[in-house]
């Protein structure tokens, strides 16, 4: 059974330790499926380019816990070796609780937990940080630690003795280097095709595995899991007709999970990558249209200029082509988009709102549907996750409010907007949790007339 690298915060090097462990897999030749707890977007791209597979979340909240059983059976099966990263501290979850935490996937799937402490200041009191995560929550398996910022054979002894003093396996340390540090912006890590250097890194990620892990206790600890019959994904119905949905896809509309295509395919979808940065027109024939959450307003000078992928979206609305956009596709919808700068910039005009930089809104929600929309039916309940920087100024109709947002230290409020073919929200869900979603997007697609093209 794989391991649970999970630390007490974030910042630790949990992130590293999964790199290291992945990219030493690829090197021995050996496949490796990675997971990630949490709904996080930017660790999992860099654990795919490591891994070379798709990385796939794991998360009680958006998901439940029998989807997330599933798709660690599935997915990892099909892999010689498998590991789980954590996210934030090993008992962090929604608010003060551990529901959805680390801790809370390990013990879902009976998983041993690694844990990577940052000791670069530290050296008895090591072991009284460490006995704390171990006897904080019964049931927790706890197979070893893995420090992290050592800086000199002496502390590396202070450390390991400080660790056999409560008779806990030391897994590894990692020295203290500014190499080894991953570059990261206001969202988290830089994401993987921003990393020119990304083939280099794999290589020093490995070389740092073979060099200070502990690999003959580590590696038993990357066993895939047993095989599973059931699936998380459904299989395309038998004589369904294809409808084409264009997903947004660039260096401006990344955050997706990989489940958001394979479960359109599966409800009988034609997916289309159509990148808005580079200006292009809809795929010919497009039905539906899919903006996902990203950094647009990094982008935002270059996306201005992009008019006739702007026009395309304008003349998509008026010929009723549902659309469907999540967080930074929604910043994409409205009038105008400060960037990070302040620099206002105008977007595609079908939202009445503009966006400029303002608090951090993070956190799970439940959003309760205000009426019937283009995905969801009025009262029906979903749980998603709001992380942005970004804030909205405009007028929304009552008659538009999408639903009902409420979430633990977050005032309910209206949130998103809904129109008949345009569901726009801040809120990030993943479809393993609301299957019916990409159903009934797929299906207003098929309904939808092909959006006629024109001479570009």
């Amino acid at each position: 059974m794989p391991c649970l690298i999970a630390a007490p915060a974030s910042g630790s090097g949990k992130t590293l330790v999964s790199l290291a462990l992945t990219a030493l897999a690829r090197r021995r030749g050996r496949s490796i499926q990675t997971f990630k707890v949490g709904p996080d977007y930017l660790d999992p791209q860099l654990l795919s380019a490591a891994s070379g597979r798709p990385c796939r979340n794991l998360d009680p909240l958006l998901c439940g816990e029998p989807w997330v059983r599933r798709s660690f059976g599935q997915h990892g099966s099909g892999a010689n070796l498998a590991l789980v990263e954590g996210v934030m501290g090993l008992f962090d979850g929604r608010g003060p609780s551990s529901e959805g935490s680390s801790a809370h996937v390990a013990q879902l799937l009976d998983l041993p937990v690694v844990l990577v402490v940052e000791a670069s200041r530290q050296a008895g009191s090591v072991a009284a940080l460490v006995r704390g995560f171990r006897d904080h929550q019964s049931g927790l398996q706890l197979a070893g630690v893995v420090l992290n910022g050592v800086g000199s054979e002496r502390h590396h002894a202070l450390l390991a003795e400080a660790l056999a003093s409560i008779a806990l396996p030391l897994l590894g340390a990692l020295p203290r280097h500014t190499s080894l540090e991953l570059p990261s912006r206001h969202l988290g890590l830089l994401p993987a095709h921003e990393l020119a250097d990304l083939t280099e890194r794999q290589g020093a990620w490995a070389d740092l595995a073979e060099r200070h892990l502990n690999l003959e206790q580590l590696w038993p600890l990357l066993a895939a899991p047993a095989a599973n019959v059931e699936h998380a994904a459904p299989v395309q119905p038998a004589g369904q007709a294809s409808a084409r949905i264009a997903i947004a896809s660039d260096a401006a509309f990344h955050f997706r999970y990989p489940e958001a295509a394979e479960l359109l395919a599966g409800h009988g979808a034609d997916v289309q990558h159509w990148s808005p940065l580079a200006d292009e027109p809809l795929p010919e024939g497009c039905q539906a249209i899919v903006l996902p959450g990203g950094y647009p307003e990094l982008h935002a000078e270059q996306l201005a200029a992009s008019r006739r992928s702007l026009q395309e979206l304008q003349r998509a609305h008026q010929e009723g082509i549902p659309i469907y956009a999540e967080c930074g596709g929604l910043l994409l919808l409205g009038q105008r988009l400060s960037d990070a700068d302040g620099r206002s910039h105008a977007m595609a005009g079908l939202l009445p709102f503009s966006a400029q930089r303002g608090p951090l809104s993070l956190g799970y929600r439940t959003a309760t549907a205000r009426q019937n929309g283009l995905v969801l039916q009025a009262g029906e309940q979903v749980c998603g996750h709001e992380f942005h920087r970004w804030q909205l100024q405009g007028p929304m109709a009552e008659t538009e409010q999408l639903w009902q947002l409420e979430g633990w230290g977050s005032p309910a409020r209206p949130e998103g907007w809904s129109r008949p073919q345009l569901h726009a929200s801040w809120l990030h869900l993943h479809w393993g949790g609301c299957p019916l979603i990409p159903q009934r997007l797929a299906e207003a697609a098929r309904r939808a007339s092909p959006l006629p093209s024109l001479l570009h």
